[in-house]
């Protein structure tokens, strides 16, 4: 016998209200259960208990491929790691994983302090002027920099150059994921593949991801990416580098701001550092309460807020049978948000991360997990740290806007609007 069938129908993922919808139906039908796709003219399978997450993402996931959604991403990003499957995903996960070590994050640690520190001092001039800041749209453009200089280096300005404006700045114009933006996006695979050219005829050597992509061999064939490869790569790291980061960080600042006793605990920790000192990445994971803060924001509100997968071959979850090609939808965020699992799961407490977790590892999923969680992790929780640690230790923030949160549950979790803070000097 199959899981229950909720009675409400709708597509997950492509309405505007599926969070509350979703939310709705675990309420009334458990942990595992169906939705009608009637877009599908089929069933999705949402599994939200901590056996059956493990069994889909790590002891079995090679009997799932990605599933619902995939297309619309792809048509944005082409065939890079994120949306890739098979033998093409193995060999391209195996080649950039090397990347993301903490011994060649660390080596970005002065960029990412540059940029963290350009854009206090934008700040600071607001402050000086007693004006706001829009936090949302200011973590979109820190987060855009830090990768795109981390991706391009120095070449940045080249590229700048070419297009008379940086050519990536609809990242943060252009707010839908739609197909206009997607169009716009992949314009700019050109615009890269010239840098690549120009990098190889002039055989210039940078310390940059681009050039890692470039340098990049096979183990097992000894061949570099194929140029198509390198560029939805490329592609990839801007989008994955920015989006989850920029909406992290928005999360975290209005938990901090709206909680000032954390926000206490995290400045305290901060105001220890030697502001004219680059933050090693020994230093960041030693910051215990500006990441419990962190971790405790993205558990609460996980940018990618849903995982979509299909069976292969049948499957059997909580002892019921799942055919081949069936849709299958966890989510991160109802699972870290789960009564059985978390206390006071609503409430926003940072000091459930201090210490050790004994708690089973597949209810905190923010980063995916198993062989495609999400390759940037230790990037982001880096560049995130150092900026809280950085803006902790001299602001404290306001929040200025009144009544509910509009959340809007697109590819990435976010604030329908922008959230205004005010800053106040420690």
């Amino acid at each position: 016998m199959p899981p229950p069938l909720d009675p409400d129908a709708f597509d997950v993922g492509s309405t505007e209200d599926s969070l509350a919808r979703l939310e709705a139906a675990c309420s009334r039908s458990g942990d595992l259960f169906r939705i009608h796709a009637p877009g599908r003219s089929a069933d999705t399978w949402i599994l939200n208990n901590p056996a059956d997450i493990k069994r889909v993402l790590v002891t079995n996931h090679r009997n799932y491929t990605k599933g619902i959604g995939l297309d619309r991403v792809r048509i944005l990003l082409g065939d890079g790691i994120m949306t890739s499957e098979g033998d093409l995903w193995r060999r391209q996960r195996r080649m950039i994983q090397p990347f993301f070590h903490r011994r060649v994050i660390e080596s970005f640690a002065d960029t990412i302090e540059t940029e963290v520190a350009r854009r206090m001092d934008l700040w600071a001039t607001a402050v000086a002027a007693a004006e706001p800041i829009s936090i949302t749209s200011e973590m979109s453009e820190l987060t855009l920099e830090i990768i795109l200089r981390g991706l391009f280096g120095e070449d940045l300005e080249w590229l700048t150059e070419r297009m008379g404006q940086n050519p990536f700045a609809l990242v943060t114009e252009h707010a839908a994921r739609d197909l206009q933006f997607a169009y716009r996006f992949r314009s700019l695979v050109r615009l890269v593949g010239e840098l690549v050219t120009r990098r190889r005829t002039e055989h210039l050597d940078r310390h940059d991801f681009l050039g890692m992509l470039m340098a990049a061999r096979d183990k097992e064939t000894g061949e570099p990416m194929p140029d198509r490869e390198l560029l939805d790569e490329a592609m990839t790291l801007v989008v994955a580098g920015h989006e989850t980061s920029a909406s992290a960080l928005n999360w975290t600042w209005y938990l901090l701001a709206t909680h000032p006793e954390a926000f206490d605990r995290v400045a305290a920790e901060a105001s220890q550092l030697d502001p004219d000192a680059r933050l090693t990445y020994a230093e960041a994971e030693g910051l215990r309460e500006t990441r419990a803060a962190i971790l405790e924001a993205m558990r609460l509100y996980p940018p990618g807020w849903i995982l979509s997968r299909r069976t292969l071959t049948d499957d059997v979850l909580s002892g019921h049978r799942i055919p081949a090609g069936t849709d299958v939808m966890l989510s991160p965020y109802l699972i870290q948000r789960h009564p059985a699992h978390w206390d006071a799961p609503d409430a926003f407490r940072p000091e459930r991360f201090l210490d050790d977790d004994p708690r089973d590892r597949w209810i905190y999923i923010p980063f995916a997990a198993g062989p495609r969680h999400c390759v940037g992790e230790n990037f982001a929780m880096y560049e995130m740290t150092v900026h809280v640690a950085r803006v902790a230790a001299r602001w404290r923030m306001e929040y200025l806007d009144e009544g509910p949160l509009d959340i809007e549950a697109a590819i990435n979790l976010r604030t329908r609007g922008d959230l205004r803070m005010r800053l106040h000097p420690r």
